[in-house]
């Protein structure tokens, strides 16, 4: 017998045949849902949270895993006074582990509902209450219709049409998804932060501010999109001056200040007869007329040119006699 000693140690220190406290059984229970979430939009109440896949101990839910969302109302809460009198919620789809619920707000209307939710799993174990969202609902706000952009010098003039006192601007551009810019008082809104030639898309949404910094939102417009194009001319140059050198007359003006200028276009007569272009030249303003004829009178006006080739009006004429 003693020779077998040695191998029982060797088999209890590898860990085979270990013998010691018995493991206390799971609990299996659901944990508790801590995202709980609730807004009105239009006449819908949306809820959003995200469903457990694992216990409080990190292991798989038995499934089937059922979800228990109730809506109710009270005048001093209390969680099983509320819990007994909620009208509970049929399931909802569910989205890469999110739940996503839209209950009609009319039975509501002028309440506060309180929202709760709660898992069991397939074992019968139930969680905790979750967070309890509270949603002060009102009368639907309106969808803003007609939303029109419109181009302008500042950028995308947005005009559309809502009974409201705040309105929420969102914008999309290109292929990326929609981000909220403004919330403004009045239905237009110009959005400055645009560059010409760019795709823009935009929704807007009618808010109404409610106590404890909630607020009920109305259903999303329907989309409006721009590709802004420059439009826009540079004003005219000023400050059109002259003088004479001996094979030559020699023009100059006021800078022009705008971002976008590409440069300037000269304009000549002889005597009265009409204006013609006789150069395109650079940001530079300045421009010398090596062709102007010693004894002849000649009338010159500028205008500026843009990038996307609009023109200006032309500058005060001037009359200049070459000796």
């Amino acid at each position: 017998m003693k020779r077998f000693l040695p191998v029982a140690a060797a088999l209890l220190l590898a860990g085979c045949g270990y013998v010691g406290e018995p493991m206390p059984p799971l609990a299996n229970i659901p944990p508790r849902v801590s995202d709980l979430a609730a807004v009105q939009r239009g006449g819908r109440i949306i809820v959003q949270f995200t469903v457990p896949t694992k216990t409080t101990e990190g292991h798989p839910i038995p499934p089937p895993l059922r979800v228990d969302l109730r809506a109710g109302t009270a005048d001093h809460f209390e969680e099983s006074q509320w819990a007994a009198g909620a009208r509970q919620i049929p399931p909802a789809a569910v989205d890469q582990g999110v739940a996503r619920y839209e209950i009609p707000s009319a039975d509501w209307t002028g309440k506060d509902v309180i929202f709760g939710v709660r898992t069991a799993a397939g074992n019968g174990k139930r969680s905790l209450w979750s967070n309890f969202a509270v949603v002060p609902v009102v009368a639907a706000p309106e969808k803003p219709h007609n939303v029109t952009p419109d181009t302008t010098a500042q950028g995308v003039h947005l005009t559309w049409q809502a009974r409201g006192t705040l309105f929420r601007v969102f914008r999309k551009t290109g292929d990326s998804g929609y981000a909220p810019l403004a919330d403004v008082p009045t239905p237009e809104w110009t959005d400055t932060a645009t560059e010409f030639g760019k795709p823009y898309t935009y929704l807007v949404q009618t808010i109404v501010k409610l106590e404890n910094r909630k607020e009920a939102e109305s259903d999303l417009s329907d989309e409006a999109s721009i590709v802004p194009r420059d439009i826009f001319p540079p004003a005219a140059p000023k400050g059109l001056q002259a003088s004479t050198a001996p094979n030559s007359i020699e023009l100059n003006w006021e800078r022009n200040t705008e971002e976008d200028l590409n440069g300037y276009r000269v304009y000549r007569g002889e005597g009265s007869q009409a204006l013609e272009k006789i150069a395109d030249v650079s940001v530079v303003p300045s421009y010398s007329d090596r062709k102007a004829e010693h004894g002849k009178t000649y009338r010159y006006a500028i205008s500026a040119v843009d990038q996307a080739g609009n023109e200006s009006p032309r500058s005060a004429p001037i009359d200049v006699a070459m000796p």
